[in-house]
């Protein structure tokens, strides 16, 4: 049997679903206990108490029951505070659900994040402040590959350990191939000098220090596709979030238009 326990625990709101006719089931990612689901009695119905803590992108400091096997409860909250540029901008709120999920997907739903509790609160924190929410979610994507028992090698050659050479990636070998073994894959990625160095950059940079980043956007286009056929062939994670991330390219000019101008307003 599991255990049950009074806990006091920050945590950051994911998503939140309907249950029955008055209540909801709310995942919240903590500081100690990871991604947790909780049962809040009554939150549907009008005066809650709860209401503005169990908002997505919601960070607060909770009070509750938590439980090894199951449900998990809240009896209060306090220092609440919504993430208002994700929750009101479309895009940025599909990558900040793609990251939670991507890193619920990674630890599961039964242990402590660890550092990376602070490391997802701090890349949605940079996010909700207008830093490119694309290259921070490659930073993350890079970052938690190992947590899925992929680890490219990104340091040098696969082949001769090289560090210094003109470098590809390439999957078949796991990782970079310098110049003098390309002929090894006639499949390998051709990646560009740039993007080489973002790839093996935005794999180690420290996540808490991220204040600012500026890529052009062929390296970002680049870089995207360098990590969905990762992904898509050697991780195989199905994320809702994603999707529609994929799908705003196909987005209508005039959405896009309108999105613009109400960040220019802003």
């Amino acid at each position: 049997m599991g255990s049950t326990k009074m806990a006091e625990f920050s945590g950051i709101v994911v998503y939140r679903k309907d249950y029955r006719e008055r209540d909801m089931l709310v995942k919240i990612l903590t500081d100690h206990f990871g991604f947790k689901m909780f049962f809040i009695r009554g939150a549907r119905k009008k005066g809650c108490k709860l209401a503005a803590a169990i908002l997505p992108f919601t960070s607060a400091t909770f009070i509750g029951t938590i439980n090894d096997n199951g449900l998990s409860f809240i009896s209060a909250a306090k220092e609440v505070s919504q993430f208002q540029m994700i929750c009101n901008d479309i895009e940025l709120n599909a990558y900040s659900s793609y990251i939670l999920g991507l890193a619920e997907a990674a630890f599961g739903d039964t242990s402590s994040l660890g550092i990376w509790y602070e490391r997802l609160l701090h890349i949605l924190q940079v996010i909700n402040k207008g830093i490119d929410a694309g290259i921070l979610t490659n930073i993350v994507e890079l970052q938690l590959l190992s947590y899925f028992g992929v680890k490219p090698n990104l340091i040098g050659c696969v082949v001769c350990e090289n560090q210094t050479s003109q470098f590809d990636f390439s999957q078949s070998f796991g990782g970079l191939l310098c110049q003098n073994h390309w002929h090894l894959d006639p499949n390998r990625m051709h990646l560009d000098k740039r993007t080489i160095f973002f790839l093996r950059r935005l794999s180690t940079i420290d996540i808490l220090k991220v204040r600012s980043i500026n890529v052009k956007d062929e390296t970002k286009k680049n870089l995207r596709m360098t990590l969905d056929q990762i992904y898509n062939n050697e991780v195989g994670v199905n994320i809702k979030a994603k999707h529609f991330i994929d799908n705003m390219v196909n987005w209508p000019t005039e959405i896009l238009i309108d999105r613009e101008n109400e960040q220019t307003k802003d």
